[in-house]
């Protein structure tokens, strides 16, 4: 809709300007998003952005036959906050810079002073060109926004502030081919210069044409801002400025034209003479081809424009330009993007949000980037399994595998919530498949897959039959290994934890390990190899650095109550949050898999400052173990040492299995005393017994 005003006391007609109607992308809004979340958080500073403006365009009506003018439109896309020179732009565009700035609260941009932030826009606009001589300012814009990132909804009012002349522009005549009055050799002299003239590869916004000295039918061209030297000694009815027309109407050409007029009465009205005597003559160009006489006749139009008489120009002039609602009223827009997106991309975007706004305020250091793209093994997909991957999950965690070689049965769906009466039925579903399903439900960009095979475990022997298929599960689970960051050790028996602690040692993974008591939990972290702490002590220790005995069958001979983990219902999420939320502080570590634990209280005769950074990641404390007990709602946090002849990541083990490989592991798995003799354990209890034997105990009944 064009603007107008009424035209008291002239005989002539107003220049009538059609206003720019914005059109955002969706990728501006995803852009936006992604801006709000990792970069700006709370910051409302103004940015930089840029969009454009096409020649524009009409299309024909099929009933009438009539061609139909489209919008005057300015388009904002996805590119809009890169630096404009590395985007390529779209075919016969000008290039315009604008700036954004994002509010933190729907109130916030209801209630911003928005004359006042328009106003400051219009005086920068004219004060950069006037300080710069550059008149590509002319074109610059406001946009303001609230963004409601958990909706997908955005809020967002453009202004295009245009200067208004007072007394208003008149015309004389109407609008008519540019043909009429330049010769086509003229027409294509202006339509390479404009597509020449531009920077960045998009076209020129205006410039100055006149004939040539030595061909009249021949152009020179200039930038708008050389018109009193590039005019010097032209009659004004050969002089020409041209502006790429983003309007198709027929009368009414586009908004720029307005600020190119009041650039040119303020700062080269005596050059220019302007008056109703005395008028410009303004060629709309809209040829997107070399104009011809024959394939490609020339489109432009061509008018004469002045104003009657010469306003204050040493004033700043008077701006309008706040964009209509849909309504035809001022009032801001809203772009509604979620039923347009895919459900895919917008739980993808979204199953972050909490943990990004942590960065906002709280964690401003925290590094999820690290956390994501860590990739995690978890052996188990029981109730620890199940949490622990649920955790992860919430975590921003986007790889998971799980190993378990038991079924669905119907006494897990209450305590493992992973799994549904369904998955029970026919003998039940394996667990880490179905486990891995259905974190696919739940969030279909986690990357999870589940495999079938039984962990072999020391004093459970391997039938001769069973050899090859043991060393093809060993092998399998080397190659998992081998493929993530991060173990988690979240099995039934104590035993099954054996293998993979010196895999884990050996290959210098994160190894986590949780296990339940009745109302009592252990999660710890194992040292790796070649860590030293502060204190110049050896690395910290594994699960079974405090046991003298190697791991042996402890289901032989067991009842029910003890073959299966009694425990109270809620202590395995406690125990599987602590554990991941373990894993992440450690990643957010300085030294990583190295991180050093705080000593225990009273440890090492003097005082530790567990506050220090030696200690803590952003998120606190990396401890070493965590022993918690719900009786009395406490938990311990404890130290320990690696154990020189432990039987799971004692070097002695570990450069066996290194040198060996599955034949030492094999005989792991099938002489019970292999591993105490491996590691020495053997003549520790011998020189026990010993020392025992040679105490002279004294039997008196006084004496005791």
């Amino acid at each position: 809709m064009a603007s107008s005003a009424a035209n008291t006391g002239s005989a002539k007609p107003l220049l009538q300007f059609t206003p720019f109607s914005s059109t955002v992308q969706p990728a501006f809004w995803h852009e936006l998003t992604n801006l709000k979340i990792d970069v700006l958080r709370l910051s409302q500073d103004a940015i930089p952005i840029h969009a454009s403006y096409s020649i524009g365009r009409a299309v024909v009506d099929r009933e009438t036959g009539m061609e139909v003018a489209l919008g005057c439109n300015l388009v904002v896309s996805g590119d809009a906050f890169k630096d404009p020179k590395d985007v390529k732009p779209a075919p016969n565009s000008v290039t315009v810079r604008g700036v954004l700035k994002n509010f933190n609260t729907i109130e916030d941009f209801k209630n911003v002073n928005k004359q006042e932030m328009f106003n400051n826009t219009a005086k920068e606009m004219w004060a950069k060109t006037l300080q710069t001589g550059d008149p590509s300012h002319l074109f610059d814009f406001l946009l303001i926004t609230f963004a409601d990132l958990k909706k997908y909804k955005y809020y967002y009012w453009f202004a295009f502030p245009a200067f208004a002349a007072s007394p208003p522009w008149e015309k004389q005549g109407e609008w008519a081919p540019a043909v009429d009055v330049v010769p086509i050799k003229g027409l294509e002299a202006i339509h390479k210069a404009i597509h020449s003239g531009g920077s960045d590869s998009s076209i020129a916004a205006a410039l100055l044409a006149k004939p040539s000295a030595n061909d009249p039918t021949a152009y020179e061209t200039a930038p708008l801002n050389k018109f009193s030297d590039f005019f010097a000694g032209t009659p004004g009815e050969k002089r020409f400025v041209v502006f790429p027309d983003p309007s198709a109407h027929s009368q009414h050409v586009g908004w720029p034209l307005r600020n190119i007029l009041t650039y040119i009465l303020f700062n080269h009205h005596q050059t220019a003479a302007i008056s109703p005597s005395s008028p410009l003559n303004i060629i709309a160009w809209r040829d997107i081809d070399t104009p011809s006489s024959s394939s490609h006749p020339p489109k432009s139009l061509y008018i004469k424009a002045y104003v009657p008489s010469l306003p204050d120009t040493s004033a700043v002039p008077a701006a309008v330009g706040w964009e209509k609602n849909p309504a035809g009223k001022l009032g801001p827009r809203m772009a509604d993007l979620a039923p347009m997106m895919d459900p895919k991309r917008l739980a993808d975007q979204a199953v972050d949000l909490n943990l990004k706004l942590m960065r906002w305020r709280i964690l401003p250091g925290l590094d999820l980037e690290k956390v994501s793209g860590t990739k995690c093994l978890l052996l188990g997909a029981g109730t620890l399994g199940c949490y622990v991957a649920r955790t992860l999950m919430g975590w921003g965690v986007r790889k998971i595998t799980l190993v378990d070689s038991g079924k669905v049965s119907f006494s897990n769906p209450v305590r493992q919530p992973l799994f549904e009466f369904e998955d029970c039925l026919e003998g039940g579903k394996p667990k880490a498949a179905t486990a891995a399903e259905r974190l696919k439900k739940i969030f279909p960009g986690i990357d999870a897959t589940g495999h079938e095979f039984l962990i072999p475990m020391p004093g459970h022997p391997i039938p001769p039959q069973s050899v090859e298929q043991t060393k093809k599960d060993v092998a399998q689970l080397e190659k998992l290994f081998d493929e993530h960051d991060a173990v988690f050790l979240l099995m039934d028996s104590r035993e099954s934890r054996w293998l993979p602690t010196v895999l884990g040692a050996a290959k210098g993974k994160i190894m986590i390990n949780c296990a339940l008591g009745f109302d009592s939990y252990l999660v710890m972290r194992h040292g790796a190899r070649e860590s030293i702490t502060p204190e110049g002590s050896t690395r910290l220790g594994c699960y079974y650095c405090n046991d003298i005995v190697a791991p042996a069958d402890s289901l032989k001979d067991q009842t029910l109550d003890q073959m299966c983990t009694v425990t109270r219902p809620g202590l395995a999420s406690i125990a599987s949050s602590t554990a991941v939320e373990l894993l992440v502080s450690l990643l957010q570590h300085s030294k990583g898999i190295h991180a050093p634990s705080p000593p225990m209280a009273g440890s090492g005769g003097q005082q530790v400052d567990t506050n220090s950074e030696e200690y803590n990641s952003v998120l606190g404390l990396v401890p070493h173990q965590m022993r918690g007990y719900l009786a009395r709602f406490n938990t311990m946090l404890i130290t320990g040492a690696a154990f020189g002849s432990c039987t799971g990541c004692s070097e002695t083990v570990i450069k066996a299995y290194e040198s060996e490989g599955f034949p030492m592991l094999l005989k792991a798995f099938n002489d019970i005393g292999y591993l105490e003799k491996l590691t020495g354990l053997d003549k520790l209890h011998s020189e026990g017994e010993a020392a025992l034997e040679a105490v002279d105990w004294d039997e008196d009944d006084d004496d005791m």
